[in-house]
């Protein structure tokens, strides 16, 4: 589930649907003005579940209405009024029948035409899409690969661009070895390893902070706590956020302020963190809120930072902040 960017679309999001078989479903849900209800604007097929849904990150309107899907491919997709319609599919594996699934992607936001996918098959690959943004043009959306690298050791699950360095060539990817390893597209020669699960347990998510580029947060696999790395002090978490009683499955920090994170698990649980006496324990969360079952998806509206939408069970709530 993603939360729209442009401004003229802040009410507006996209929710893809998680049945294990291949006839899945996206939905875009927007806010009625009059009415005050978020209603269905159009749904759309999807082969497999969709591993991560974005909407291209355009906070000035200025590209086409898209929004982006991974699962046995990348696909890109462009919103009409009433329907939605697939503009490109985006395939890595050219060579072969054998398709490698992507766990996820992330969406550039200081250039809209780079994307990364990540893989099952250990690597990660950067994409860059033409979007033909001269008015006018009515030609498609295509893509090219530039550049593929093996991040990991095992199956990558997660990856994410950073806004250091100008924002267009850092990202991250966490995966099954349980590492988190730090990349730049200028230098892709080596990698830098920021931490390792002393276990060795796979990590399955990360997520930079929106306002100081030194913090990430990810999670391990059935782990009941959110782990905060500072990118300044690698190997050693400055944070360790523990009070979930099941498994965590979500991580969103604030989009307008650098100290508070959103994490959500099976314990029926959102919690919001301030964690801006790091290094000191954070003992408690700030705010909690209890939905009726387990919370498998969160996201905090970055055009509406009192916003956040969860997703558990077939339900979308938004809470308020």
């Amino acid at each position: 589930m993603n939360w729209s960017v442009r401004p003229d679309k802040r009410f507006r999001l996209a929710l893809g649907s998680f049945i294990e078989e291949y006839n899945n479903k996206v939905q875009i849900v927007a806010l009625d003005e009059e009415s005050s209800e978020f209603v269905a604007k159009s749904t759309f097929d999807h082969p497999y579940p969709t591993t991560k849904i974005m909407w291209i990150p355009d906070a000035k309107g200025l590209f086409p209405d898209l929004l982006a899907t991974s699962g046995d491919y990348l696909r890109v997709w462009r919103a009409g009024e009433n329907d939605t319609r697939l503009e490109c599919l985006l395939n890595n594996n050219k060579n072969s029948d054998f398709c490698a699934p992507l766990t996820s992607f992330d969406w550039n936001e200081v250039d809209p035409n780079l994307l990364g996918t990540s893989s099952i098959d250990t690597t990660c690959t950067i994409w860059g899409l033409e979007t033909g943004q001269v008015l006018g043009r009515v030609n498609l959306v295509s893509g090219h690969v530039k550049t593929q690298l093996i991040a990991h050791d095992k199956e990558v699950y997660d990856i994410a661009f950073s806004r250091a360095g100008g924002g267009r060539d850092m990202f991250a990817s966490v995966g099954a070895d349980g590492s988190v390893r730090m990349f730049d597209l200028r230098h892709l020669e080596h990698s830098t390893i920021i931490y390792e699960d002393p276990q060795h347990h796979p990590l399955l998510r990360l997520a930079w902070n929106k306002q100081d580029p030194n913090y990430l947060a990810t999670f391990a696999m059935d782990a009941c706590e959110v782990i905060i790395l500072d990118v300044r002090v690698p190997c050693t978490p400055v944070a360790r956020l523990n009070n979930h009683r099941a498994c965590v499955n979500g991580i969103a920090w604030a989009p307008h302020s650098s100290c508070h994170i959103c994490t959500a698990a099976d314990d029926h649980q959102a919690l919001i963190w301030d964690i801006q006496q790091m290094p000191r324990a954070i003992e408690d969360p700030i705010l909690a809120y209890t939905a009726d079952c387990e919370i498998n998806q969160i996201q905090w509206a970055s055009t509406q930072p009192d916003w956040i939408a969860i997703c558990y069970n077939n339900s979308l709530e938004i809470l308020r902040v």
